[in-house]
Parts: C-alpha cells; structure tokens; sequence
C-alpha cells in the first residue's frame, strides 16, 4: 500500500485546508518544488497534487509550479482540481504528470470523462469527494445530488479501475478514515481505492491494513505537515 503525500497548491504556495475551506487555509511552504523533492528524498513513491485554485475557479494559477515539480521530481505525479476539459487534462499530461484526476466532470460532462478514459486508459482517475454520503464537486463547494457509492459503479462500467475516495468531513480534521463509506465502495464495486482524508496517527494507517487487497495507496497532508506523522514512520506500517 503506497503513503502518497499530498501537496495542495493555492496561488503558488503548498497549504492545507481544513475541510475543504478556502477561508481556513494553513501555509506549509512558499516553495512546492522544494516540499516536493523532501517528500522523495524521505523516499515517497509518488505525490498527490492537488490544484486548489483550478478546483475552486476551473482555471489554474499553478500551472508553472505543477510544470516544476514536474522537472524535477523523478516520483510519479497524480494531479486533480480543475481538470474539466481535455485541453486542461492534455496540458497537466505534458507537463509531467503521470496520472490525471476527474473529479466534477464525471457527473457534470460524462461523456467527456468518458472519452478520457477511452484515449488515455489508466492515466485517468476518478476522484469520488463525498460529503454525507453525496458526491461533492468544484472543489468540494458544491453538493450533486449523485450518491458517491452509485458515481463509484457508474464510473466502473465506463472501465475506471481506480479512484480516490475522500470524506470531506474528515479531510484536514485528522480524526480517522472513513471506513464505512470505504466498506460500502468495497461491497457495490470492484474498484481499487486510495483513500484521503483524516489520517492521523499509526493506528490509523493499521486500521487500513485489512483492506489491503483493495485499498492501493493513502493520501496524508496534514499530519505530515504537522509534524504527527514522520514519512518514514507512515510507510513501514505497510513493509
């Protein structure tokens, strides 16, 4: 199960918000590219970037920071926030991302998502953000009225075999994983899940150990940041 820290971007800076909330936002770093190449030094497998400003507006202010990390990170990228046509996905490929997230255009422009499925197989994943149960999208400030388990089987028939599951009651508030909506993903579907949001502690990440057949990897922000979780610590839980 690969430990994926996370490097959300707003207006050039690395933060971290407290349940999706712009207004109680969290400075970490003026310079992403330098807390990226600190999470490979401590020897990450991959970084989840998230793109705050494209995810709350659809238009990037972070275009040139996501292009440097990029250049000089040797690690895997999976970058979602914003990524709401193909000229936007294409663009994020070329900069030297790896893996690319949908997140509002799954329900908003299926058909679109669809084609990006079709063209570019498993560099495109789903991000499924659920608040009570309901598929959040733009950056979590929007309820749909798509219950995020039925997004997750609809988004499978399309042939998605991973996506990233985040409880945004639990992103950024360290108090667990949501194992239930976990456990109801695992039960409708056949996906392969990373799951984001809440991860605080050693027990935490042990609590994930079970699933471990299904859950691939796990996204953690604030407790690296904090200083709750070392890196190191986080991977060996996982051999």
């Amino acid at each position: 199960m690969l430990v994926i820290p996370a490097l959300d971007l707003h207006r050039g800076r690395c933060v971290r918000l407290y349940q999706g909330d712009p207004e109680r936002e969290t400075v970490y770093g003026n310079n992403p590219v330098e807390v990226a190449l600190q999470w490979e030094h401590l020897g990450a497998k991959m970084l989840h970037l998230v793109d705050l400003d494209g995810a709350f507006t659809g238009y990037s202010k972070n275009a040139r920071v996501i292009c440097n990390i990029g250049e000089e990170v040797s690690i895997p990228l999976q970058l979602g926030g914003g990524i709401r046509s193909r000229d936007a996905a294409e663009r994020a490929m070329s900069a030297g991302v790896s893996r690319i997230i949908m997140g509002t255009i799954a329900i908003e422009q299926p058909e679109l998502a669809r084609a990006l499925v079709n063209d570019y197989g498993e560099r495109i994943l789903v991000g499924i953000d659920a608040r009570d149960g309901m598929a959040a999208v733009k950056g979590w400030t929007e309820s749909s009225a798509v219950k995020a388990v039925d997004l997750a089987a609809q988004i499978e028939e399309w042939g998605i075999r991973e996506i990233i599951y985040t409880d945004i009651q639990k992103d950024g508030t360290m108090q667990g994983p949501d194992l239930e909506g976990l456990e109801q993903l695992l039960e409708k579907t056949s996906l392969q899940i990373i799951m984001s949001g809440g991860i605080s502690s050693i027990d935490d990440l042990k609590s994930l150990k079970p699933y471990g057949d299904r859950v691939k990897g796990v996204i953690i922000g604030k407790a690296l940041y904090s200083n709750q979780l070392t890196l190191p610590d986080a991977m060996a839980v996982f051999g």
